[in-house]
């Protein structure tokens, strides 16, 4: 029989990370991968059917409106995918009787913290994006028993865009680049996070609840395209130069590094973030 396990959003970066672990590593797991195309999650009707058409023990919701910048413009669709499309499947998933496994960001606290954020810490986004995925925790926490919410920050892949991918490729154009260095964090490549979501599946993790999902240790925006950099030799790092702010409409927290103490129950190694960041340099050369 094994365990049935949904994705919602697959075609995202997490989506596609958690497809490829899942081919190489599927014993007593069936997978099945819906993009944000073949299931709106925001949509009751849709999603209903999926759920009672088959028998998931497990939803990983990976659906979401994740550009920062956009949000602050298109603040509905922002708040109907990460907060309304959220309420539906938690709803239909606690119907189902199946366990949510959803993914949240750091986003959800205001930066002014001078030590690292607790699970139990007060939230208080400062930004769209932050709201809407907050309001779809809540609505997570008051309709449903099974879930874990994994609180991430600055993800990256080999897959679709992000930090990492747009400083290779500017590393590879042998461009100068500004980057900023007044907000602190923790990268997290998405294959780390993968690896969690498959270890709660594979040991029946029953201790439901938030947990911060990143590696070990901290950094700045600048600090971490140095990192990059120090994987292409026949690039001068001394193009990178660091900047106070650049132009945004989003506010950003000036400090999200997240406490990853009680990720540990999970007995898996927790690796620092750099180490982290090799092995997907490594992927993509």
């Amino acid at each position: 029989m094994g365990t049935n396990v949904l994705v919602t959003g697959s075609n995202g970066q997490l989506g596609l990370t958690i497809k490829e672990l899942y081919e190489l590593n599927d014993e007593g797991l069936n997978f099945t991968f819906v993009s944000k195309e073949e299931l709106d999650i925001s949509n009751n009707q849709e999603t209903t059917k999926i759920f009672t058409q088959n028998q998931f023990d497990y939803c990983i919701n990976c659906a979401a409106y994740t550009n920062v910048e956009q949000a602050e413009v298109d603040v509905d669709e922002a708040f109907k995918v990460n907060a309304e499309g959220v309420q539906v499947l938690a709803h239909v998933c606690q119907l189902a009787n199946v366990v949510l496994i959803h993914i949240s960001t750091d986003y959800v606290f205001d930066g002014e913290a001078q030590q690292p954020y607790l699970e139990s810490d007060v939230t208080k986004p400062i930004n769209q994006y932050g709201k809407s995925k907050l309001k779809g925790e809540h609505y997570i926490q008051e309709i449903m028993e099974r879930y874990f919410i994994l609180r991430t920050s600055w993800l990256y892949s080999q897959y679709g865009k992000n930090f990492l991918k747009t400083i290779i490729s500017r590393i590879d154009k042998k461009e100068n680049l500004k980057v900023v260095n007044s907000q602190t964090g923790t990268p997290t490549s998405a294959a780390f996070l993968a690896h969690i979501i498959f270890q709660i599946i594979k040991t029946s993790f029953n201790y439901y609840g938030v947990y911060h999902a990143t590696p070990n240790g901290k950094t700045t925006w600048y600090a971490f395209a140095k990192e990059i950099a120090k994987h292409f030799k026949d690039y001068d790092s001394h193009k990178i130069q660091p900047v106070d702010d650049y132009p945004s409409r989003a506010t950003r927290p000036k400090y999200s590094v997240l406490n990853n103490t009680k990720l540990k129950t999970l007995n898996l190694a927790i690796p620092n973030w750099e180490s982290e960041l090799s092995k997907t340099i490594l992927s993509l050369k």
